[in-house]
């Protein structure tokens, strides 16, 4: 489990297919992530880190660098984990940690596309376009994450196929983030609120049953 508070700012230094160049379509990819200032002096082998929303697992380490591998699965289903570039990251929670944001899994539920990005007097308005299959999960002043950053939605507009819900940003959230390098048309990763997703499920089975 994460908190969507991200910790550092690190890079993909390397993207190394982990098959021949003519299963390269089909395979994942491992990962050199420097760390960016993220400490890693509790780390070890196989612990979670979440990078770009997306929580992986560390299969090597290295001094102020760790690596991951990145399935074709995950790849397919994020933005952000399959070139060189900065990323947001966060370590796994634990039990005795401050949860400063919500309650997230680390687990992408979905592509989203900026639609908006600009100052608004001290801040940043970001607004964003989430497909339909999330659009239920998204209201006001409810949570989401994007690119692993624990958000609050401040106004969502309904659309055909989905919905378009903006954000207000201050200046700590773009300056120690990669939102600060999003822009119009860019895909984000989004992780609807973990609370939304049961209360759905627990509705839907009840009106099943009735």
């Amino acid at each position: 489990m994460f908190t969507g508070i991200v910790a550092a700012v690190g890079r993909i230094e390397s993207v190394t297919p982990l098959a021949t160049a003519a299963e390269a379509a089909d395979a994942g990819v491992r990962l050199r992530i420097a760390a960016g200032g993220l400490d890693l002096s509790d780390v070890i082998i196989g612990d979670s880190i979440a990078i770009q929303g997306a929580c992986m697992t560390v299969i090597a380490m290295a001094p102020d660098a760790f690596d991951v591998e990145v399935s074709r699965e995950s790849l397919d289903k994020t933005v952000g984990l399959d070139r060189p570039g900065r990323v947001n990251l966060e370590k796994a929670l634990r039990l005795a940690d401050r949860l400063g944001g919500h309650l997230v899994s680390g687990h992408v539920d979905g592509l989203g596309e900026v639609v908006h990005f600009a100052p608004v007097g001290e801040s940043h308005e970001l607004r964003i376009r989430a497909p339909r299959e999330l659009a239920r999960y998204l209201a006001y002043k409810g949570s989401v994450v994007v690119n692993g950053v624990s958000l609050t939605v401040n106004r969502v507009t309904d659309e055909a196929d989905g919905c378009v819900f903006s954000i207000n940003l201050i200046p700590h959230t773009v300056e120690v983030t990669t939102l600060q390098e999003l822009k119009p048309g860019a895909r984000v990763n989004l992780e609807i609120d973990l609370i939304a997703r049961y209360v759905e499920r627990m509705l839907s089975t009840a009106q099943a049953a009735a």
